[in-house]
């Protein structure tokens, strides 16, 4: 952990699933923004320390906290710890998450239960978690995807599951409306990660720009709407894939 900064100035993010790709740039973002910032990891804790250092080498301050995703116990844990660490709560980043695919003919039980377990009751968890703890004002932000509105041959449980955080988005925006607590849904489209290494060179090809997404750009978007300047969007779900979904 990097020298915590606990002025009273200072906001706080919390990255569910930022020890890598878009999680990663994302709380890297964040500190670049001024915020102290811890981060969650379920497996890969040598990721999630070399986020951390990154941090620490910029000047920011930075934690990162063990915890599975679809275990609520730690979910409140990491959230906790967060606010013990760093003196409170304003952003929370929900990044988290599992993609599955096939034919649904062959589409196993167990990989369908694990997506919704991971993208869905994960993600309504974590807000849940959060938000108990967040100050007023705070942002809320879940990483969704673009097939919730365009989804591929096999994506069918996938994309399932993102609609379902886009649709939970909007009625958690409503419930946390009168504490001026802001939620929406960010859905990248093909972007560039060690998780796509192996079949994003087909999917940018369909862009119309030809090129996949950043990371860092998904982390752009993430950044306005943890700011100042997106305090009057709430229940919406933005999509950036370059026009894939048009």
């Amino acid at each position: 952990m990097t020298k915590a900064n606990t002025g009273p100035r200072q906001r706080v993010a919390l990255v569910f699933g930022g020890s890598r790709g878009i999680g990663a740039a994302v709380a890297e973002r964040l500190a670049a923004d001024g915020f102290a910032v811890a981060l969650t990891y379920a497996t890969r804790a040598d990721k999630a320390d070399a986020v951390v250092r990154a941090i620490g080498k910029s000047g920011g301050s930075a934690l990162a906290i063990a915890a599975d995703s679809a275990d609520p116990v730690a979910l409140r844990a990491a959230v906790d710890r967060t606010v013990a660490s760093f003196g409170g709560l304003d952003v929370a980043v929900i990044n988290a998450g599992v993609y599955r695919s096939g034919p649904i003919d062959t589409f196993s039980v167990a990989d369908l239960d694990l997506i919704l377990q991971i993208n869905v009751r994960g993600v309504f968890l974590a807000i849940q978690a959060t938000a108990a703890e967040m100050r007023d004002g705070g942002r809320i932000v879940a990483i969704g995807s673009n097939t919730a509105d365009r989804p591929s041959g096999g994506s069918a449980a996938y994309a399932m599951s993102k609609a379902a955080v886009a649709a939970m988005v909007k009625g958690i925006a409503l419930d946390l409306a009168p504490r001026r607590i802001t939620v929406n849904t960010v859905q990248p489209g093909p972007t560039e990660t060690d998780l796509t290494s192996g079949f994003i060179a087909t999917l940018q090809n369909a862009s119309p720009l030809g090129r996949a997404g950043k990371p860092s750009e998904i982390a752009g978007l993430v950044a306005y709407l943890a700011g100042p300047e997106a305090d009057y969007v709430t229940g919406a779900s933005l999509t950036i894939d370059g026009g894939f979904s048009l």
